[in-house]
């Protein structure tokens, strides 16, 4: 019985996933607003009702995918041992996944037009501010709650309009980037009586 209970969550857990690579492609193609689930369901080859057996809406959908992404942001926090990385991503205009920071864009955008959508966003924003926290505690004790708070906050603001300044030609150069985003890290993290 077990291994057909085993079996059946795993062809689950497959649908889900196709369900959700197509969700995002057309959510990519057409922003979350505008994609309808008749059009993600001829992308998934799926009526819409194989879709809703999975995903009650739309917006659990966007819910499983933000947390998807996320899982995939806390992951990739908590193999990152250096804070100059970030400085060196930044400077660049990197990402761990360009089509995660797209999505997430269009996830701000939906969240300014959808109550639900800004609640699922506001909770994934909160358990991705909670374990940089706990990564900084660990990282460095030295800092205050206060200080490590306010050292997320910089940090998440730098990487998520660094995400939103892809979109645009860079006007510096990443050499000189890194080394102003390398002193301000800096900064953030070494203990002063100012703080």
């Amino acid at each position: 019985m077990n291994r057909q209970r085993a079996a059946r969550d795993a062809r689950h857990r497959t649908r889900q996933d196709e369900i959700i690579a197509a969700a995002r492609r057309c959510f990519r193609q057409s922003g979350f607003h505008a994609a309808s689930m008749a059009q993600l369901a001829s992308v998934a080859s799926l009526s819409v009702g194989q879709i809703y057996r999975y995903f009650p809406s739309k917006n659990a959908l966007i819910e499983e995918m933000i947390k998807r992404i996320v899982d995939g942001r806390v992951v990739a926090m908590s193999e990152q041992n250096d804070l100059l990385h970030i400085a060196d991503m930044i400077a660049r205009r990197e990402t761990l996944n360009e089509e995660d920071e797209m999505l997430m864009l269009e996830v701000a955008a939906e969240a300014s037009r959808n109550p639900r959508v800004r609640e699922i966003l506001q909770r994934a924003e909160a358990r991705l501010f909670h374990n940089a926290c706990e990564k900084l505690r660990r990282d460095y004790p030295h800092l205050s709650e206060a200080q490590r708070a306010a050292c997320v906050e910089v940090l998440a603001v730098l990487i998520e309009g660094t995400a939103f300044r892809r979109l645009t030609t860079q006007k510096a150069s990443a050499e000189l980037l890194y080394t102003l985003y390398k002193q301000m890290i800096h900064h953030l993290i070494t203990p002063s009586e100012d703080k």
